[in-house]
């Protein structure tokens, strides 16, 4: 069994590999299952303060599903079911993660690899990427959880473009349509990858947290916000961050923010 989901961790920064190239980053079920580990023990840490996920390699972020388990693990309705548990688990962890998640996507992002992107916070492709979910190819259907975050990224005029034709989009056509958050050239792509993580990772990590919270949030529930959730938008006031953030613009220097 090929593929593994490879952890780095660097400071307050994790990086999350999805590493087959021998299948062009292809996602086995134990790599679903390893991802939505890693991600459960990650976000568990106060003291991190960004994920990127990115392909071994520079030919795929992700290439999709390994289609070579169709036959022994998805071969019924039942088995894609049990199947498709260990997926969605992985992707919500992605999207429930209150830390800051990039998807830094370089060659092709297809299938589960664009299912996983759709899922972070920010998405910076190079600009020879290519992104789709073709599965109407292999008859297949995106089931309810998984074409929520392509919904929640994209919008349904993009993802009906995207299932109902089948064909990939460049990076410049993804970018325009809203799949991605920027698009880099290949030579700058790396450095921008580590920019965008330095200046996630400078800023207050209690701020990033709650800022997701809050969008969250306000795209989940039509409901009126209570008088506690209210109160929470000023909770800021109350932390160390917050002193050391107004302290530092005043004396012309760079704040040390400690999520506190």
């Amino acid at each position: 069994m090929s593929g593994n989901i490879v952890l780095q961790r660097e400071a307050q920064v994790a990086t999350l590999l999805i590493d087959n190239p021998a299948k062009r980053n292809a996602i086995s079920q134990r790599m679903w299952v390893q991802l939505a580990e890693h991600l459960d023990a990650l976000t568990a840490d106060p003291a991190l303060r960004c994920i990127v996920l990115r392909g071994a390699g520079e030919l795929a972020f992700g290439s999709g599903a390994d289609i070579d388990e169709f036959e022994t693990m998805r071969a019924s309705k039942t088995q894609g079911i049990a199947y498709a548990a260990q997926a969605h688990r992985a992707m919500q962890a992605v999207r429930n993660s209150p830390v800051p998640t990039l998807a830094a996507i370089r060659g092709a992002c297809v299938g589960g690899g664009l299912e996983i992107a759709a899922c972070c916070d920010l998405r910076i492709a190079s600009d020879d990427a290519r992104l789709g979910i073709p599965i109407a190819r292999l008859g297949g259907v995106l089931a309810y959880p998984e074409l929520e975050a392509l919904l929640a990224a994209a919008g349904p005029q993009v993802a009906l473009e995207l299932l109902l034709e089948g064909r990939l989009l460049s990076a410049a056509d993804a970018y325009v349509k809203g799949l991605v958050t920027r698009v880099v050239p290949v030579a700058d792509w790396e450095a921008e990858i580590t920019a965008t993580v330095a200046r996630i990772a400078g800023l207050a990590p209690l701020s990033a947290r709650w800022h997701k919270q809050f969008i969250r949030r306000l795209q989940a529930q039509a409901a009126p916000l209570t008088p506690a959730e209210q109160e929470e938008g000023y909770a800021c006031f109350d932390t160390q961050d917050f002193v050391e953030g107004y302290r530092a613009f005043l004396d012309k220097r760079q704040p040390e923010f400690h999520g506190k």
